[in-house]
């Protein structure tokens, strides 16, 4: 499944509600699915571990539904070429610094 594939999946299932909950309710539900997966890194099994990463990127692509982002595209525009701070496929950004 490609992450365009992903996102419209998730629209088709839950668009109605999100669009009605709104970006910032959407919002308060990532940062809780991120929560647990922090629980579930700490002290989660391997497959606890593997539903809450779904749970994330599914709240995650839920929230570019609501704002209209294809988030398939905007992947590519930033990481397509390579790096978005030095521009290569292997990263020579310091350490300290973010991309």
């Amino acid at each position: 499944m490609t992450i365009r594939e992903f996102q419209a999946l998730i629209r088709r299932m839950y668009h109605d509600k999100d669009a009605s909950r709104g970006v910032e309710g959407t919002f308060m539900w990532l940062t809780e699915e991120i929560g647990e997966l922090a629980t579930a890194l700490r002290s989660g099994s391997h497959e606890e571990q593997a539903l809450e990463f779904a749970d994330v990127l599914a709240w995650l692509v839920t929230i570019a539904n609501v704002v209209e982002v294809d988030l398939e595209d905007a992947i590519a525009r930033k990481y397509g070429e390579g790096c978005p701070g030095c521009g290569k496929l292997a990263c020579t950004c310091p350490d300290a610094e973010k991309p």
